[in-house]
């Protein structure tokens, strides 16, 4: 066992049937409206570290055999079978095509669970659990590190060091495809609706615009809670300032809930305590979608929670509140 997964070890990391990574995810919960997110460092054969919220990790194991089946998706190393269950498994630094990776035994998998797709991520080590600011991690302006288009948010360690978060959304779409919206009937009087939606994935803002466009409703978005918290403010102000209600301008506010700048939970507390937004519910549309999740969105005032992508239950959501 090398050093990094002694590291990880020491933090407790569970080992035993049924318990994962977060043994007490509950007591996570107090995270909700601070602005903090938890993230899992670990290592790929480079001198940069990756990191990955810790909501997504299900559990930290000991890599096992994997088998190579007919018709695998490019990237995906194989299969094992986990606890009766049968889940693809990703060489990440292989996939991510790290090319100044040395070479190193792949001897830890991470079990990742996101938009109800569970997946084997084949690693060097994992590290530490750290806590940082979201309005610390930003979107990296250009590619700052390996692995292309797979990285959307960099952080900065105490130390100095960046640390690149993984896209698993991007790594899940790329692997496996985008989730097809299929066929959506559109609601009546759509073109009057309008849904303001935020989301750091550009999968997901495909996906959402899509969905919408073929309910019939118009749509506007942002990139990061913070630009969707000073867009939502200059909506209020300019309706404020005409004397129209805002209702009338957006009748639905759609989040995610991790984002670089500003998370899902805290804007959702800025909307819900300025009394401009009253009558306007909030959506949230993420792939941590633990029934911890949903608690923390509760606690914060979410409407609505609904898991990604489920173009069907979205939509279902959706169409009561824009018919009223």
């Amino acid at each position: 066992m090398n050093s990094t997964q002694n590291a990880a070890f020491t933090l407790q990391i569970p080992e035993r049937e049924g318990s994962g990574l977060l043994e007490a995810v509950d007591a996570r919960t107090n995270l909700a409206g601070s602005n903090k997110m938890e993230i899992l460092l670990f290592s790929l054969g480079t001198q940069e570290q990756f990191g990955i919220n810790v909501f997504k990790v299900r559990e930290v194991t000991n890599a096992m055999k994997v088998t190579r089946t007919p018709n695998m998706p490019a990237g995906v190393a194989g299969i094992v079978s986990l606890r009766g269950h049968i889940i693809p498994v990703l060489d990440l630094s292989s996939y991510m095509n790290l090319d100044n990776a040395r070479e190193y035994e792949r001897s830890t998998m991470m079990v990742t669970e996101y938009s109800r797709h569970t997946l084997g991520f084949l690693v060097e080590g994992v590290n530490r659990i750290i806590r940082v600011d979201w309005d610390k991690v930003h979107a990296p302006e250009n590619t700052m590190a390996g692995g292309g288009n797979l990285i959307n948010a960099i952080t900065e360690l105490p130390s100095g060091e960046l640390v690149s978060i993984v896209d698993v959304e991007q790594v899940l779409a790329n692997a496996f495809g985008e989730d097809v919206v299929g066929t959506v009937s559109k609601i009546e009087r759509g073109h009057e609706m309008c849904v303001f939606f935020v989301d750091d994935s550009s999968v997901a803002r495909k996906t959402i615009s899509e969905l919408l466009d073929k309910m019939g409703v118009k749509h506007l978005r942002a990139h990061n809670g913070r630009e969707a918290w000073e867009r939502l403010q200059g909506m209020a102000d300019s309706a404020a300032h005409t004397g129209a209600p805002l209702h009338d301008q957006i009748q639905v506010i759609l989040v995610d809930a991790e984002m670089p700048e500003m998370d899902g939970y805290v804007l959702t507390q800025h909307i819900k305590a300025d009394s401009r937004f009253d009558g306007i519910p909030v959506v949230m549309h993420s792939s941590l979608s633990s029934q911890a999740n949903r608690a923390m969105g509760s606690r914060v005032g979410v409407d609505h929670y609904v898991a990604k992508f489920d173009a069907a239950m979205l939509s279902e959501t959706l169409r009561p509140l824009l018919a009223s």
